[in-house]
């Protein structure tokens, strides 16, 4: 029990992070926007889903790591140009589903439940070469297994028009509530990375911000 014990204290996950799916590599503290168009969006009601293989979180404290075979996401961005929010985030979004499978660590299965929705999609600087920095606003989810976490905050990265692809790499998301058998790999106000590529489906779904 003690070995299992150890070995499961590497999990931390937020897949939360969800996880989304038109997020966003993290804009500079800088960066500003003033307005953003969403276009090409042809589902009822502006609906789009997402989908992303091997998305991962990492406790940036301890290293722990888990690991997801897939996720996938649901919201709607409806077309249309928007204002509201500049300079900082423009909110041209909103997820209502974030979903995690195949979640383990060292081979020991975890859940991740996505909670709190809607999450805000937001275009945080002015579109480059097709590509728009912006955050994901909100995230709350939930890693159980041998453990307990809540991790909770905000994810950063980029849209591309061209892939339409969102790739998550950043933010600011922390963990609390920990219980279990944690073992000190994560712990309540540890910082968290998640990393995820998620490809948009419409394909035609685009967002030029500036």
């Amino acid at each position: 029990m003690r070995t299992m014990s150890k070995t499961l204290s590497g999990v931390a996950f937020t897949g939360a992070a969800a996880l989304a799916a038109f997020a966003l590599t993290a804009a500079p503290a800088f960066a500003s926007v003033s307005t953003a168009t969403v276009s090409g969006s042809t589902g009822t009601n502006g609906a789009f889903t997402a989908t992303a293989a091997n998305p991962t979180l990492v406790d940036t404290k301890t290293g722990a790591t888990l690991k997801c075979t897939s996720s996938s996401a649901s919201g709607t961005a409806v077309n249309g140009t928007y204002t509201a929010g500049a300079p900082t985030a423009i909110q041209v979004a909103s997820l209502s589903s974030v979903t995690w499978s195949g979640c383990t660590l060292l081979g020991i299965p975890f859940s991740v439940t996505g909670s709190g929705y809607a999450w805000g999609l937001n275009a945080t600087g002015a579109t480059a070469s097709g590509v728009t920095p912006g955050s994901i606003t909100g995230v709350h989810a939930v890693l159980s297994g041998a453990c307990v976490a809540t991790v909770t905050g905000t994810v950063t990265g980029t849209y591309t028009n061209s892939s339409h692809t969102l790739a998550i790499s950043a933010g600011t998301l922390t963990t609390s509530g920990v219980s279990g058998l944690c073992l000190g790999q994560i712990n309540n106000g540890d910082a968290v990375t998640y990393t995820a590529n998620y490809v948009v489906t419409p394909s035609t779904l685009a967002l030029n911000a500036s």
